[in-house]
């Protein structure tokens, strides 16, 4: 890829912190766009091809735990550069030979607009499909988080739902997360900004090592 074309893929990276590309695409549940996402968070993940094996692993245990998704008020959203009848053939398929019912909508990328907006494009990997790319958007349509595997591995859905989880609680307490945090752990307390409250910090009552690492329950 020369200089040009890495510049243009730079440049359609999306950010965290900034809002997610908008996108208006055909799935396998008649059009979607942002806008139905609104109040909601969504999972928006990519894979690179129907009928392929560790594509089916993923998408089985995303239906598995999608119940676990709408609970905390997440939708689920998956893309591929594939038609929508192969997406429906896929889906059925999968309920044929694995009886798992997928039952939330695929995007039909064929021009792979919604898949280079989002920077699921990884000509390193492959001009024409999506690598595993998956994006978590807050219910005020900000991306808030994003994590890319590579063509050969799947992705961890318990980590997933569990970042979903972690940041919710960040935003709902002022708070962060240790690693590996699960919904019932302490959490951080953010550090001090200032001398005076560093020396305030160990006298508040918060579970400290030191004045920049304090945890607290919930």
């Amino acid at each position: 890829m020369n200089n040009q074309e890495n510049m243009h893929v730079a440049q359609v990276m999306p950010r965290i912190n900034e809002p997610a590309p908008a996108f208006d695409a055909v799935t396998t549940h008649g059009r979607k766009t942002n806008a139905d996402y609104e109040g909601r968070w969504l999972v928006l993940f990519s894979h690179p091809a129907d009928f392929t094996p560790v594509c089916t692993t993923e998408f089985m245990a995303f239906a598995k735990r999608h119940e676990e998704f709408l609970a905390i008020n997440t939708d689920l959203l998956g893309l591929s550069i594939d038609s929508h009848y192969a997406h429906v053939a896929w889906i059925r398929n999968i309920k044929e030979k694995f009886g798992v019912d997928v039952n939330f909508p695929i995007i039909a990328d064929l021009d792979m607009k919604v898949a280079k907006d989002f920077g699921m494009i990884h000509p390193g990997a492959s001009d024409t499909s999506a690598v595993r790319a998956t994006f978590i958007i807050d219910d005020k349509g900000i991306l808030r988080a994003m994590v890319y595997y590579p063509m050969t591995n799947g992705r961890s859905i318990d980590e997933i739902l569990r970042l979903v989880k972690a940041l919710q609680t960040s935003d709902a307490n002022g708070v962060a997360t240790p690693e590996g945090w699960q919904p019932g752990d302490k959490v951080i307390v953010p550090p001090p900004a200032t001398a005076d409250e560093a020396d305030a910090r160990l006298k508040e009552g918060y579970e400290c090592s030191d004045w920049y690492f304090c945890k607290k329950e919930l």
